[in-house]
């Protein structure tokens, strides 16, 4: 396949420290950057958005409302220029099936255009609705913090119990509801230790219904350990057909501290990244690569609007070949939604793509190198417990992806 009107050079800013998402929330309190911090956002203190919370509700309660709005795009937005790719495709008429900790129907910027299955509507943790608005959350304001495809519906769908704690149980059956639903695109925030063969059935039938699923490569990454994690496949990410997306730094690469893997298909921003929350119009500042992986929904959302006729692989194929090339393919939607990828096509409309620039991201790209987030004390001791209870377990690699590329 041959791709006209790929990316133009980047402009690069290295990043100067990994940003560390807290994964729970000790005593009820959100966790927030340093108190000398600037925040990606406009230099300004945001709070973080955990991935779960400790699973006594007692002694720390759902995510409280984020008390500030941020002043200033984020570098991702930015990167992934958005404004430009609006001209072409908003993902009117297609549903992104969000498989996260559920997503708050009536949330900033996603009013009216979210269904929830079951429990899904409600979302303690948060982190589903700050999926669901990177991926649909409503473009144009000022600053402009809308999602990829801000006219996109949005499926709401639990793949974590009320905590966010995630099992392939869950997974399943929010994969086979996306399905029944006939949703356009899947993306699962989850990325599992171990091959579930439920899941794997699950995520064959979405292919074949003609689904385009995207996961997250890895769990988000852990606090601060002694021991690396050696480099293992997660699930669903690693299922055949699924797109495999990671976290990505400013400077293109991953943070120093993400969990290594194989067989990755695209990088997408996923540090210093600013979303909405299930409550209140405040701000909050993620990192991980379900984050990547709710942009490139996005994006799929935007490929699937444009070319309707596209089948679930040509989706796929069509943002792995437009993507900036470097260590890790990165995502363009503007590359994915415009360029020209067949003879037919180049031969009835010459010209009709444009060359990439991408914006010069620079003072975005510093703003994010400077917002370090860290885990509150007590923080720790909850997140080894889920970790040595639910990632650690060895999975054997999957072996069908090529190895040709180093692992990242």
């Amino acid at each position: 396949m041959t791709v006209r009107g790929g990316a133009a050079a980047r402009r690069m800013s290295v990043l100067g420290t990994a940003l560390l998402l807290a994964m729970a929330v000790p005593g009820g309190a959100v966790v927030a950057s340093p108190a000398q911090a600037p925040a990606a956002a406009g230099r300004q203190k945001l709070p973080a958005m955990p991935s779960a919370l400790p699973s006594d509700p007692q002694q720390s309660p759902c995510t409280p409302a984020s008390k500030t709005e941020a002043q200033k795009q984020d570098w991702s937005r930015q990167r992934l220029d958005l404004g430009r790719v609006h001209q072409h495709g908003t993902g009117a008429g297609v549903t992104v099936a969000v498989v996260d900790t559920g997503v708050v129907t009536g949330a900033a910027g996603l009013k009216g255009r979210v269904k929830a299955e079951g429990e899904a509507g409600q979302d303690c943790v948060g982190h589903g609705t700050f999926v669901a608005g990177l991926v649909a959350g409503a473009a144009g304001g000022k600053p402009d913090l809308g999602g990829v495809a801000p006219q996109a519906d949005v499926l709401a769908l639990r793949g974590t119990d009320t905590r966010g704690m995630p099992s392939a149980a869950r997974v399943t059956a929010a994969v086979r509801a996306a399905v029944a639903a006939k949703a356009d695109v899947i993306t699962v925030s989850v990325a599992l230790p171990r091959r579930d063969a439920a899941l794997t059935r699950a995520v064959q039938d979405a292919r074949k219904a003609g689904i385009v699923v995207v996961a997250a490569a890895t769990p988000d990454a852990p606090a601060a350990s002694e021991d690396p994690v050696p480099s293992k496949a997660y699930w669903p990410a690693s299922e055949p057909g699924v797109l495999s997306v990671a976290d990505m730094l400013p400077n293109g690469t991953r943070p120093e501290n993400a969990l290594r893997t194989q067989g990755i298909d695209l990088a997408a921003p996923g540090a210093g990244v600013v979303s909405v929350g299930p409550r209140g119009t405040g701000h909050y500042l993620g990192a991980g690569p379900s984050l990547g992986a709710a942009y490139t929904a996005g994006a799929a959302a935007l490929v699937r609007a444009a070319h309707p006729d596209a089948s679930a692989d040509d989706v796929v194929r069509r943002l792995v070949s437009t993507a900036y090339p470097g260590d890790l393919p990165q995502l363009d939607p503007y590359a994915a939604v415009t360029a020209v990828t067949d003879d037919a096509q180049r031969s009835d409309a010459p010209g009709r793509t444009e060359a990439v620039a991408l914006r010069d991201t620079g003072d975005a790209d510093r703003a994010g190198g400077r917002a370090t987030l860290l885990a509150l004390a007590g923080g720790g001791g909850v997140l080894a417990v889920l970790w040595a209870a639910f990632v650690l377990p060895r999975a054997r690699a999957r072996g069908w992806r090529p190895a040709a590329r180093d692992e990242t």
